[in-house]
């Protein structure tokens, strides 16, 4: 028994499984199509929608304050780490499962499965954070526009509780107000239709998106450069390092999505050189722009406000911070123009995301620790259409209630556990298979594997008390749904 929880399934079966014509995935992605991916899934709502509670803090932990920059530095450092490693494996092991099948072959089945499961937080979990930032600034976008979508519509119950007069204002049926964010299942069903129809389309769309992101965001440097007021960055840190650690547990969450790229090796022309290229490029353009909208950002507007502001409203930080800058001319249409490059850049994380959480689960059904009608792809379009559909589901569905600082919180827990896996498996493997022939070596091995485990693991403990209990209730969930049906099943325990 102990030893079964341990198999380990060797590279060259994962590969061949991966060859395998009724599970072949349609390769049509090249090196410029990942970096977008990656760019794609990274800029989103971290830094439009997180930015701002990572500055300000809120009751379970301080505010970095203009020491944000630091913050986005620390985190940048610790993904620097990992996307090292997860370069090598990408290159070596080319399959659509990322982080769940390099731990199947170097750590074993047990551990394999518990990062699978783990890596639902990140992509499910974390699509539901996103999609609730892209109604937010959805409705402000509209608004612009003479549009007033209702709060009762597009707003979670646990952020309700907090708004004065959203329950009173709301409809009620049998006493009970009606609250439930439309908005949010609205943007999910329609990039599940996106993604069941292909990948070539689904990066066309990405690359569109990205390049209207990246433009927003300049314009956003570019006006609020001149807004920005030296004061304003003092005190640089007012809670000390402490705000600093808290603020970097908190803008991780900006930086998931460069470890995306790897769910779509197998539908990579070139993995071996595209992959690495996708994943480590993707990440310096990225922590550059951050810092650089950090900067701004916490020079336009001071600290004890932004603080009280955000205590008080369902804000958009970005926004927030332009209309509290009130530019005199063209103010209402930067604050709209900002707001369309958050619903655009929210609206490619979801894309990329929604595209790797069903390719998880496609790996995981091909080795049998899934049903199989999860492995199934589409005879017309070659994706992976029953997982996508239903990850679209859940994800839609729990949009409507959650609330997005929880659902943040959860996913950069899980997200750094599995990156701490991954740095361990780069050690594993370079003990047990030396001479395997690897396209990208991790540099100073061991030396950037064990900073990439230590740094993380730092990151983790910046996060609430609360979360850690919700992630470990997680993963006991799953390790009951392995006993009940991956381990008797697993196309290990069959051979």
């Amino acid at each position: 028994m102990p030893s079964a929880l341990f198999r380990t399934k060797s590279l060259d079966a994962i590969l061949a499984d991966g060859a395998a014509p009724q599970h072949q995935l349609k390769r049509t992605l090249d090196a410029f199509d990942v970096v977008m991916l990656g760019i794609g899934a990274i800029i989103g709502a971290g830094i439009f929608a997180t930015v701002g509670t990572a500055a300000a803090g809120d009751a379970a932990r301080p505010g970095a304050g203009p020491a944000l920059i630091l913050s986005f530095a620390l985190t940048a450092v610790a993904c620097g780490f990992a996307a090292l490693c997860y370069a090598e494996f990408a290159a070596m092991v080319p399959i659509s499962g990322s982080a769940y099948t390099y731990s199947y072959a170097t750590l074993g089945e047990l551990v394999a499965w518990i990062i699978g499961w783990d890596l639902i937080i990140e992509y499910a979990v974390g699509n539901v954070a996103v999609a609730i930032s892209w109604g937010n600034y959805f409705k402000t976008f509209v608004s612009g526009f003479g549009v007033h979508i209702p709060d009762w519509l597009s707003t979670d119950y646990r952020t309700a509780a907090r708004i004065p007069g959203l329950f009173e204002n709301a409809p009620h049926l049998f006493g009970v107000p009606i609250v439930v964010n439309v908005l949010a299942i609205g943007i999910v069903a329609l990039i599940t239709i996106v993604l069941v129809i292909g990948i070539r389309e689904s990066a066309t769309m990405n690359t569109g998106m990205v390049v209207i992101k990246l433009l927003v965001l300049g314009l956003f440097v570019a006006v609020g450069w001149g807004y920005t007021r030296a004061e304003n960055w003092t005190p640089f840190a007012p809670n000390g390092w402490a705000g600093v650690q808290a603020g970097a547990a908190i803008v991780f969450f900006a930086y998931i999505g460069f470890d995306a790229v790897s769910t779509v090796a197998e539908e990579v022309k070139n993995p071996k050189r595209d992959l690495p290229i996708g994943i480590i490029g993707s990440l310096i353009v990225c922590t550059l722009i951050y810092v650089v909208v950090a900067i701004v950002f916490t020079g336009i507007i001071p600290y004890d406000v932004l603080v009280q502001k955000l205590a008080t409203e369902q804000a958009e930080p970005l926004t927030m911070a332009l209309q509290y800058a009130s530019i005199e001319r063209w103010g209402d249409l930067l604050v709209g123009i900002v707001a369309l490059g958050s619903v655009v850049a929210h609206t490619a994380v979801l894309l990329v995301f929604q595209l790797g959480q069903p390719r998880i689960f496609f790996s995981m059904a091909r080795d049998g620790l899934l049903p199989q009608s999860f492995a199934r792809v589409h005879p017309r379009f070659r994706t992976p259409h029953v997982t996508t559909i239903l990850t679209g589901v859940v994800v839609g569905v729990c949009a409507m209630f959650t609330s997005i600082d929880e659902m943040v919180d959860l996913t950069n827990i899980g997200t750094l556990f599995a990156f701490i896996l991954v740095c361990l498996g780069i050690l594993i493997l370079r003990k047990r298979d030396p001479d395997r022939p690897r396209a990208f070596r991790t540099p100073w091995v061991p030396f950037i594997p064990v900073a990439g485990m230590l740094s993380c693991f730092y990151l983790m403990l910046g996060l609430p008390w609360i979360t850690w209990i919700r992630f470990g209730l997680w993963l006991a969930l799953g390790l009951v749904v392995y006993f009940a049906y991956g381990f008797r099943r697993s196309g290990l325990a069959s051979r």
